[in-house]
């Protein structure tokens, strides 16, 4: 296997690949990233809190709340310092979910999904510079069909809720 790096950056870079896959020479080119981890989580009433944020180019949809791993920290880290900084909530316990490949022919990155429940809001949002968003609470039950009816288009957002909603029994 030959490796050559096209581009390098801040949270992902970009790999050709020159290999052999049953006596053939195939070329991949290969996007590298950490990986993201991502929070289903439910305030005290049950409400799933989401961020509604600006993802350019598709404009302001609404997500769970989610990161990039920083470099060698484990995703449970992550999850747990992406929702109180997103969305000012902090989670006691979290529960692991699903890990999925959001796009297996040309990308490395695995969101890892948890489910945190009973959080309790204990600052604001602590938002990097380039991140635009607001908290938004919704019922599960709406949120199913929000994504039944194509409102939510972001694929960790409908994984994660999707697999609780089988998981428990909901749809």
């Amino acid at each position: 296997m030959k490796k050559k790096t096209i581009y390098e950056g801040k949270i992902l870079g970009l790999n050709i690949y020159d290999l052999i896959i049953n006596g053939r020479k195939v070329r991949r080119e290969i996007i590298e990233h950490r990986g993201a981890a991502a929070i289903l989580g439910f305030d005290e009433e049950g409400k799933v809190i989401l961020v509604k944020q600006h993802r350019f180019p598709h404009g302001y949809i609404l997500e769970i709340p989610a990161g990039t791993l920083e470099r060698g920290e484990k995703p449970e880290k992550c999850a747990f310092r992406e929702i109180q900084e997103e969305t000012g909530y902090k989670a006691r316990k979290l529960t692991h979910l699903i890990t999925y490949y959001p796009s297996v022919g040309y990308n490395k990155e695995a969101i890892h999904c948890f489910v945190a429940k009973n959080l309790q809001k204990v600052s604001d949002q602590m938002l990097d510079d380039d991140e635009i968003m607001s908290v938004v609470k919704i019922d599960m039950k709406k949120l199913l069909g929000m994504i039944k009816n194509g409102k939510i288009i972001d694929s960790k957002t409908i994984c994660a809720v999707l697999t609780y909603a089988l998981k428990n029994k909901i749809c």
